[in-house]
């Protein structure tokens, strides 16, 4: 039997409810299609009022629910957390869960415009050999998301990694205070979000709140080569006992010395102070290397092992949706009728669409069945949302990219990216459509064998519906 998340007592004395029974939980949901016998269905209101799925909660195996009031159908002594406010609630349940973790636990709070997910991921796989580590499975990022994760965490953990991320201003430092990270990481600063920071500097003060909320002695992580990194670094002298960066300039403490992306890896040459390090992660793009001298920065603050850090970062890939590689097999009794899918339609904005198109660009083709020539490289591009005034611009300019002349064929989803369309030069243009939807149906014609194939858009383009296209014309083997 799993040890108890939270008992009945503790629950209520963490969050200053009312509780009805004697129970105790082995874990938290917020949704009953993914709940878990043992959980604590939280009836959270924001999308639509979990009230409403309390009684089907408990049926399907839940031992409690944090509450505002007996919901209609729930018998009155059913296992209840009865509080004033259930975002409340969750709230300082993740502050309980925060304030009972040992004094050699380590929490780590990371944020950016590009990659703290797959930062995240990697903290995971580099620090769970080490320690009991804790980090949400999905981007648990927002004002509900981070007091779950917090509250989920195990008593024993060792290492805590929580993901914060933001739309509006004001978003992180709250987030931030709750988390009470001891390091906090920056990975980059890019044009996400400008809709509501108007300008990079602005997301950069955003970003750099996540220091308001470090320990007395916490540490400071961020990259040191953008424009921006004086605002980070001002922000970091105000809250954090010390600062350090990362990047390919001399005068980072982390440096990036040089970069080989193959088609199932990237290796780098790196110095962490003086001590030379040889860097590998188990998926191509010059990107992840970035993401990951972050990384072995936090681990060296945190007090880790370097060494054993850089044996299990060999072999970390991206999470669905964020790069990840597959093969497709076209023909069901042809092994050579095959075609590559880069998915990375989870995100975008134009510095990772620009990184997505470099791994594009620099992976190799193959032979097509029966051609001498080799396959395509093929960019199916969904719009990129949240830029703010400029958005037209940004996503014409994409066609200057540097990579953009080695991609045979570019198919274009969604208003936005019908700028880019109209850029690029006739013999480069595929398909464009006002929607995922349209291009999902077409998607028997979008790619041949020997067939590179990205897939890249913001989440609420839904280029998703594309890759789940492709992946249907893919015969298992």
């Amino acid at each position: 039997m799993n040890p108890a998340l939270w008992t009945a007592a503790e629950a209520a004395a963490a969050t200053g409810g009312r509780a009805l029974g004697d129970w105790q939980v082995t874990g938290l949901s917020i949704d009953t299609r993914e709940l878990e016998p043992g959980d604590m269905f939280i009836a959270l209101t924001a999308a639509r009022d979990g009230h409403d799925f309390v009684a089907q909660a408990l049926e399907a195996g839940a031992t409690a629910a944090m509450v505002s009031r007996v919901p209609d159908g729930v018998p009155a002594d059913a296992p209840l957390l009865i509080v004033k406010d259930v975002q409340s609630g969750l709230e300082a349940l993740g502050r309980a869960g925060r304030a009972r973790l040992t004094d050699d636990a380590k929490v780590i709070g990371v944020t950016g415009s590009v990659g703290k997910t797959s930062a995240k991921e990697m903290l995971r796989t580099v620090l769970a050999p080490q320690g009991q580590t804790h980090a949400a499975i999905r981007s648990f990022n927002n004002h509900w998301g981070v007091p779950l994760t917090l509250a989920r965490m195990p008593r024993d953990t060792q290492f805590a990694v929580i993901e914060i991320g933001m739309n509006h201003p004001g978003e992180i430092a709250p987030l931030t205070r709750m988390a009470r990270p001891h390091v906090g990481l920056i990975t980059t600063i890019a044009p996400a979000h400008l809709e509501a920071l108007g300008s990079l500097e602005g997301i950069a003060v955003e970003k750099a709140s996540i220091f308001e909320g470090l320990e007395p002695d916490g540490v400071a992580v961020i990259p040191g080569d953008l424009p921006q990194t004086p605002i980070l670094a001002e922000t970091a002298e105000k809250w954090a006992a010390e600062t350090r960066t990362f990047g390919a300039g001399e005068q980072n403490h982390h440096r990036v010395l040089s970069v080989s992306v193959g088609h199932g890896a990237t290796v780098a040459e790196a110095r962490a102070g003086h001590t030379p390090m040889l860097m590998k992660v188990a998926t191509p793009g010059r990107h992840f290397i970035d993401n990951a001298l972050g990384v072995l920065a936090v681990v060296e603050a945190v007090g880790a092992d370097l060494a054993r850090a850089l044996v299990a970062l060999a072999e970390w890939a991206p999470p669905e949706g964020r790069g990840t590689f597959e093969t497709l097999h076209l023909d069901p009794v042809m092994d050579a009728m095959t075609a590559d899918l880069l998915d990375d339609a989870f995100n975008a904005n134009p510095s990772s669409l620009g990184a997505a198109l470099d791994v594009l660009a620099g992976t190799e083709p193959k032979h097509g069945v029966g051609r001498v020539a080799k396959g395509r490289r093929i960019a199916i591009l969904g719009d990129m949302l949240e830029l703010g005034p400029d958005e037209a611009a940004m996503h014409a300019a994409m066609a200057d990219h540097p990579a953009m002349p080695a991609i045979t064929r570019v198919h274009c989803v969604g208003p936005r990216m019908r700028g880019l369309y109209k850029t690029l030069p006739e013999e480069q243009r595929g398909e464009w459509v006002e929607n995922a939807q349209e291009l999902a149906a077409l998607a028997h014609s979008l790619v041949d064998a020997g067939d590179v194939v990205l897939v890249k858009g913001s989440k609420g383009s839904r280029v998703s519906l594309v890759v789940d296209a492709l992946r249907k014309l893919s015969h298992t083997r």
